[in-house]
């Protein structure tokens, strides 16, 4: 039997609409919930607006009516919650961001770091975490819509359409990528017969912190990637090729044929159409000049630069990939020879390639910290038999086959049944949920340990695209809502989908001279 078919045979029909997020409201819900954790300043205080409606505003943040402080009455007592939160807040103090940002960022792959869950790591990875739910928060995916598959936002205001504001990041370039691949269910495409693109889908952004309170709480300036996942059903892993090639093949600049990925992400990595304005170069193309051009340009300050790379789901996967790319091209390094440390925070992210694309990203020196869902099926594929959970001497022995797949990396597990918000029995894609992720990660201690929030971070998120959250705390499954599904009355009184600013395609007047400095064939 087909191995693919085996794997896929453990999943059950997935509703369509489970994973699909609803365009944010100009007052967005994502927006309002990134205040209530980040330190204050910077991407920590994203403010909400001032005028929106009461209903919307209350879901914002919790206080003593608040599911969260409700169920820590009754499950917890508040005075267990107050201590754990204070240790916390103690650990914060003891060990800044500023200070410790290497460690974060994985220099000694996160020793003593998740267990017991050191709290300044953990808002880290709710704050990139929320950088890749931005990409989800702003893609068009109704085809009824003449955009879909675009980006709602142009980039100089996409923190501020979704309703973060001092972000305290700028970004640089948005990113595409063809559909002219294996992963059709991956992408998203408009009904309408004359539309902005007919093969390119948004993909998501590169971004880089370029304001000095920013850059004074991280520690240095950082050069921030981030890739949208799936908003579809679960069926895009049945359109995987599921087989491993050499990276190679695809023009990554390797010296080992032995490294290979899943050809299908590498396609939809490496793939372009020159006949389209948004896929005329890769999203690898696109990626690599914008590092290099940020490197150039940043690289001698006296800051520290670092690169993050944030992705879920099958962004995970491009997450992995582009850091993989990044540090492999030597675009980590500085003309004076400094090495930039390059790390990739994935939630929900599938395996990528063999074992030695993975001793490979360790000789390149690139940090990965996975953090999963334990019942998510999408993290055990592909490669469901021959994986990292084997011995050793079978994986190298097994080591050429074009199905025996590696995790790379440190993994962080969490589990939705230990979260008393959470319902413990899900199907796949509600076990998939990056806003549910963020949830665990909000309440994670350490192993064994009771969940608290700790940041008071809104528990009602989580059901803003799923039906996870209890019944008993009375909050609608996929409540967050575009009005009227975005339908406006004109000047004569009729619905009409508003015009908006024409997308933007990622062509710049240098992108051919830098490519040509990267050595890049044509």
């Amino acid at each position: 039997m087909n191995l693919k078919l085996i794997e896929l045979s453990t999943m059950a029909t997935i509703p369509s609409h489970n994973l699909l997020l609803p365009k944010p409201i100009n007052q967005s819900a994502h927006s309002l919930s990134l205040k209530t954790h980040f330190p204050h300043s910077t991407l920590s205080t994203f403010p909400a607006r001032t005028s929106p409606a009461a209903a919307t505003r209350a879901m914002s943040r919790t206080d003593d009516a608040s599911i969260s402080s409700r169920l820590e009455h009754e499950s917890y007592g508040i005075t267990t919650a107050e201590d754990i939160r204070r240790r916390d807040r103690e650990a914060k103090e003891s060990n800044s961001l500023r200070d410790t940002w290497r460690k974060i960022q994985g220099e000694d792959d996160w020793a003593g770091l998740m267990d017991p869950m050191d709290p300044v790591l953990r808002s880290e990875l709710i704050r990139y975490g929320e950088m890749a739910q931005a990409c989800y928060d702003a893609f068009d995916f109704d085809p009824f819509s003449r955009y879909c598959g675009s980006c709602r936002f142009t980039r100089h205001k996409l923190f501020d359409s979704l309703g973060i504001f001092d972000s305290g990041y700028e970004v640089a370039r948005y990113l595409y990528a063809t559909s002219n691949i294996n992963l059709p269910n991956f992408f998203s495409k408009s009904r309408w017969s004359k539309v902005w693109s007919k093969n390119a889908n948004w993909m998501g952004y590169v971004a880089v912190s370029d304001d000095e309170a920013t850059r004074s709480r991280l520690g240095r300036r950082d050069i921030a990637i981030a890739w949208r996942g799936t908003v579809t059903r679960l069926e895009w892993i049945a359109d995987l090729k599921d087989f491993l090639k050499p990276v190679s093949g695809n023009g990554f600049r390797c010296p080992d044929p032995e490294v290979k990925a899943e050809s299908g992400f590498l396609d939809l990595y490496t793939d372009k159409d020159t006949a389209c304005n948004f896929s005329k170069f890769s999203a690898r193309e696109q990626v690599l000049t914008e590092v290099k051009r940020m490197v150039e340009r940043y690289g001698d300050e006296e800051d520290d630069l670092s690169i993050t790379v944030t992705g879920h789901s099958l962004g995970g996967a491009l997450a992995v990939l582009s850091a993989y790319d990044v540090a492999e091209m030597g675009m980590n390094r500085t003309r004076r020879g400094k090495v930039i440390p390059v790390t990739a925070f994935t939630y929900g992210g599938p395996r990528v390639g063999n074992i030695r694309f993975k001793e490979r990203m360790v000789e390149l020196g690139v940090k990965v910290l996975r953090v999963v869902n334990e019942h998510d099926v999408v993290t055990k594929s592909p490669g469901l038999f021959l994986n990292e959970s084997a011995p050793h001497a079978l994986m190298k022995l097994a080591g050429g086959l074009p199905w025996c797949y590696c995790h790379v990396g440190e993994k962080l597990p969490l589990d939705h049944q230990n979260s008393p918000f959470l319902k413990p029995s899900v199907d796949p894609s509600t076990a998939h949920n990056l806003e549910a992720l963020l949830h665990l990660l909000d309440g994670y201690h350490g192993k064994g340990q009771r969940f608290v929030l700790s940041s008071g971070r809104d528990p009602a998120l989580v059901n803003k695209a799923s039906d996870f959250l209890k019944d008993h705390f009375m909050v609608p499954p996929y409540w967050r809502q575009d009005a009227n599904k975005g339908m406006v009355r004109n000047s004569e009184g009729r619905w009409i989908q508003p015009d908006r600013i024409r997308a933007e395609d990622h062509h710049a007047p240098d992108i051919h001279h830098l490519l040509s400095q990267l050595h890049y064939p044509s």
